[in-house]
């Protein structure tokens, strides 16, 4: 199941930029940030996508989702200019950012390279 994320979640689960200068990832599992917003048409096409590896990838990876228009604060300190936008945040690795609607193939490899979760 994909989580919504506001500010205050973020901070705790991801990345609490207001404390660190530098990359400190908060999770305990490695993640996916969906950038969207509920106008955008490629938003909506990813959407059952993600649903389907947060269940496939369960206890492995979690995939959180923010709304670019309820937390534009977010988006601004990550420069989101064009969505859908992925963030794909490894446990111990720096983050990677993606744009665009991407297909389940791409982001099943992005998930086994970047953040080094396979599904066996």
């Amino acid at each position: 199941m994909t989580e919504l994320l506001t500010k205050e979640t973020f901070l705790e689960k991801v990345f609490n930029y207001e404390k660190n200068s530098e990359w400190k990832f908060e999770g305990n599992v490695p993640c996916i940030i969906d950038f969207y917003a509920d106008w955008c048409g490629p938003c909506k096409m990813v959407a059952p996508i993600l649903e389907e590896l947060s269940e496939e990838y369960e206890g492995k990876l979690n995939i959180y989702k923010v709304d670019t228009e309820a937390q534009q604060e977010l988006s601004a300190a990550f420069g989101i200019r064009s969505i859908p936008s992925m963030l794909f945040c490894p446990k111990d690795e720096q983050p990677q950012m993606a744009t665009g609607a991407l297909p389940k193939q791409q982001l099943e490899k992005i998930i086994e390279e970047v953040l080094k979760v396979s599904k066996n």
